[in-house]
């Protein structure tokens, strides 16, 4: 989702909108991929991972106002723009930062952990 959220602003630099107005198919892939962000934090939590760049980010006020953004997004709602949808974007810390920086070490751990296991299998293959 985030790849399809990054096409579509990319686009979107492409082709100014002169009313500067942020769709609705922008707003879909944006919290699917929030969502679906929460889902990789309740793992890590509950698997009780460890690592120096991503455990300072989950210390953050953000994972209590995402989780909340989860649920308003993945449980049906009777007003659209639900108040946990909206208290993410109004009193998260740097949301939008803090978003794409767990993001990208979450990759990073996880990329590196795959890279560890197909070593470990090509040596024990071997």
């Amino acid at each position: 989702m985030r790849t399809h959220f990054d096409s579509l602003l990319s686009e979107r630099t492409k082709r100014p909108d002169p009313e500067n107005t942020f769709d609705i198919e922008s707003f879909l892939y944006m919290s699917y991929w929030y969502g679906g962000l929460f889902v990789v934090i309740e793992g890590w939590q509950e698997l009780r991972l460890k690592d120096p760049q991503v455990d300072p980010l989950l210390l953050s006020k953000n994972v209590d106002l995402l989780r909340r953004y989860r649920n308003g997004v993945f449980h049906f709602q009777r007003i659209y723009f639900d108040n946990r949808i909206v208290e993410f974007m109004r009193d998260g810390e740097n949301c939008v930062g803090w978003v794409r920086q767990l993001n990208n070490e979450f990759g990073r751990f996880f990329l590196s952990w795959c890279d560890r296991m197909k070593a470990k299998s090509s040596s024990v293959n071997t």
